[in-house]
């Protein structure tokens, strides 16, 4: 194989971030695989775990072929595998398929800042495996009646064009604003159905966290998701459809932590991204006004409390550096 090009600092930085949630993934895998309800559950996650595991090695040997450091990631030191069960009926899936569609964001996001090809057919493969385990998750999820699907509408029969300025408008005080369109419902849906979970991951790390003021953070977390919960809900009861949610399991009675205060920080890290990222799909996609601007402002609530995150990490020296543009002086 021909000598590759130098590592560029984008490429650095990518690799990086996949490394840490990489290893994250990993570390959770450990404790969920033993505790899994039944054998498709459990290879569902087995054969993640043994895919990635091989993907971790090939960015090491990256790294350690650049001569760079090895990020520390998360270790054994952030996992106690022998906690008892914290998650119950099905919440396991329901919660490595979340993580999943972090991760099919973050590779899209990683390739196009690549442009070495060992580098590229990294995230090529790490994305059908992500993929993959994504559907696995979905399909078992279903067959167990634990996913709730979208409400189902008419079938267009012709093509229409706007042309009407009503139609961009939900904010007028003179009348009722339109019916939301597919796009719309679709982004509500999905923002409702990733606080419910997110609402009972929060619930569960309160739970078991050992530092008060990160307790106390996770509670916060959880009061957030339900006023998003109930502003998506309100929108949908307006125009007559039931704002289902799915079962998303329960959360069992344990007070032992399974996962180090650090740990369950990074992971509501990527939570926070992944619903940052569904409120930008939402004030980009929607065509009425208001519903821009509940997104806009939810996207606000959700970032502030990530960045208080990152101050409880950095407080605690829990927060990783990422690789400097220049040799620090």
């Amino acid at each position: 194989m021909p000598n590759q090009p130098t590592i560029s600092s984008s490429e650095v930085g990518t690799l990086w971030l996949t490394y840490q949630e990489k290893t994250f993934i990993l570390r959770l895998l450990e404790y969920l695989i033993p505790k899994a309800d039944d054998h498709k559950s459990e290879k569902i996650m087995t054969d993640l775990y043994k895919d990635l595991d091989k993907n971790v090695e090939r960015i090491k040997h990256i790294f350690e072929k650049a001569g760079s450091a090895l990020p520390v990631g998360f270790t054994s030191q952030d996992v106690n595998v022998e906690a008892p069960r914290l998650f119950e009926n099905g919440l396991d899936i329901m919660f490595l398929r979340m993580i999943k569609e972090v991760s099919m964001g973050l590779y899209t996001l990683n390739m196009g800042k690549t442009y070495r090809e060992d580098i590229i057919n990294l995230y090529k493969d790490l994305t059908a495996i992500t993929q993959g385990c994504y559907n696995k998750c979905t399909q078992y999820l279903l067959e167990k009646g634990m996913l709730t699907r979208p409400p189902f509408v008419p079938m267009p029969k012709t093509n229409e064009f706007i042309n009407d300025m009503k139609y961009l408008s939900g904010l007028n005080l003179l009348s009722n604003a339109r019916h939301i369109n597919t796009i719309e419902l679709s982004s509500l849906f999905h923002g409702m159905e990733s606080n419910n979970l997110g609402m009972t991951l929060m619930f569960a790390f309160t739970q078991v966290a050992e530092a008060k003021e990160v307790k106390q953070y996770f509670h916060k977390g959880m009061e957030i998701s339900k006023k998003i919960l109930k502003q998506f809900g309100e929108i949908l009861l307006e125009d007559d459809i039931t704002p289902t949610i799915s079962s998303v399991g329960n959360v069992s009675s344990s007070k032992i932590s399974p996962f180090s205060d650090k740990f369950m920080l990074y992971c509501n890290s990527l939570l926070c991204n992944l619903s940052l990222g569904g409120n930008a799909f939402g004030f980009a996609f929607s065509l009425r006004n208001d519903l821009q601007l509940k997104a806009l402002l939810a996207a606000k609530d959700v970032a502030d409390y990530a960045n208080d995150g990152n101050k409880l990490m950095v407080k605690n020296g829990w927060l990783e550096k990422p690789p400097a543009t220049n040799l620090e002086r």
